[in-house]
């Protein structure tokens, strides 16, 4: 369960869009025609229907609505153009997907849909796509993934010097005191909204003697006892906070002063502020671990998904009752290697476990106990015990970072490998037919 698939991530995400594709049966309602040549290779309107209702789709799941149907169709046509484009260029490499990884593809399709293989081929009858068709697609993207890995990411490197920099970076960040944790104290001389002249400079006055006071030695928490027109408590601290919760001009006035310096006078609406940097804590980098347990069923001819999901529900159900323990249960049926321990998993962080697996377990509070889901792996029962917030080591930094890095290199070379492969082919976009749907 910690073995993250770049290829199954590719068609992950088309798991949860293949149904409902209703425009491809509309689509052949009327005449179809071609929208676009890709080299010699024809996108027709119903090709671009389907890719824009799968968009609109995927836009939605992600929050993102309220795009006009030009712009959703320009989109929807780039895509379709950078897939052909794509294809065609692993047709020519020779890579081609084959039945072994179409089944385990099409069984992944189903578990992320919490169906068995032939419900999953119900529905897709039951909403008129072929199954041919939607073998085919899904090909195509066990092909987009492996080719992506072949092109772009075998050939990312992130280096010691790579990871150096960007420490030195976040440190610079995190020495800017709007980056840290801090507690600042004030003495307030308080002013009238509307102060004149005199007012203004009784309050200089006594500005002026409280910094020849503090040259003399003086307490500044002596003297906020004293002279403060604002909050005399505890020497006037504010408390322990972000740098942000502060106003900037307090952050700005205090920037380069060491704990235990005093800024010169700040003006505000209220008067005038002299401010002390008590304490000062950088960003400590820092994850949350979770430590929970699971039961697992794994799926096989005689166990399919709905019946793994169901017996799964008659166990929870069992566990909240009280009629069973959770760990006794674990013990009982979990088909993994933590059944022994009760289902323990550890304390784990970001990343340690599959997409479909972690994301089901930070829906959870502690102590809760989750509805019955699928993952690649099987079907599970998730209960998370405690969380915890945990400061990185210096290795983990590097690793977290190096993670970060190659994300943000393979974007950059993935966008620029796609405008080389425009540059070099022939894109004509044909007009849209007499009388056709915009």
């Amino acid at each position: 369960m910690r073995i993250r698939c770049g290829i199954f991530a590719s068609f992950l995400a088309f798991a949860t869009l293949v149904f409902g594709q209703s425009p491809a049966t509309d689509a052949a309602v009327t005449a179809d025609y071609v929208v676009a040549l890709v080299n010699s290779d024809p996108i027709t309107d119903g090709d671009l229907r389907i890719q824009m209702h799968m968009l609109e789709r995927q836009l939605r799941e992600q929050g993102r609505q309220g795009m006009g149907q030009t712009e959703l169709r320009d989109m929807a046509l780039e895509r379709l153009i950078d897939e052909r484009l794509q294809l065609q260029l692993a047709q020519q490499l020779n890579m081609r997907a084959d039945d072994a990884a179409l089944e385990q593809a099409e069984k992944a399709v189903a578990a992320q849909n919490q169906l068995s293989v032939d419900a999953l081929r119900q529905n897709l009858q039951n909403d008129g796509v072929q199954l041919t068709t939607f073998r085919r697609q899904l090909g195509d993207q066990i092909v987009l993934g492996r080719l992506r890995e072949r092109e772009v990411d075998s050939r990312i490197k992130v280096s010691d010097q790579d990871i150096d920099r960007a420490l030195a970076e976040q440190e610079a960040a995190n020495a800017r005191l709007a980056n840290q944790t801090v507690n600042v104290a004030q003495l307030l001389i308080a002013l009238p909204d509307r102060p004149n002249e005199a007012q203004r400079a009784a309050a200089q006055e006594k500005a002026q003697a409280v910094a020849m006071r503090l040259a003399q030695g003086d307490s500044f928490e002596t003297l906020v006892s004293e002279l403060s027109d604002g909050d005399r408590k505890n020497g006037g601290q504010m408390g322990l906070r972000r740098a942000d919760r502060y106003p900037d001009l307090f952050i700005e006035a205090l920037q380069g002063l060491p704990v235990g310096g005093v800024s010169k006078p700040v003006v505000s609406g209220a008067g005038l502020h002299i401010l002390k940097l008590v304490e000062r804590r950088a960003a400590t980098p820092a994850v949350t671990q979770t430590r929970a347990r699971h039961i697992l069923l794994l799926l096989n001819d005689e166990l399919n998904a709905a019946q793994a999901l169901a017996r799964l529900d008659e166990i929870r159900k069992s566990i909240q009752t009280g009629q069973i323990s959770f760990e006794a249960a674990a013990r009982a049926h979990s088909q993994d290697g933590s059944a022994a321990q009760g289902g323990d998993l550890g304390w784990a962080g970001p990343g340690m476990f599959v997409p479909e697996f972690e994301q089901s377990m930070d829906r959870l509070r502690e102590g809760d106990i989750g509805a019955p889901l699928l993952s690649r792996f099987g079907a599970h029962l998730i209960q998370v015990l405690e969380r915890r917030r945990v400061e990185l080591s210096i290795d983990q930094q590097r690793d977290s970072i190096r993670r970060q890095l190659r994300a943000q290199k393979l974007d950059e070379r993935f966008a620029t490998w796609l405008s080389e492969l425009r540059a070099r082919a022939f894109i004509e976009m044909r007009e849209a037919e007499p009388g056709a749907r915009p």
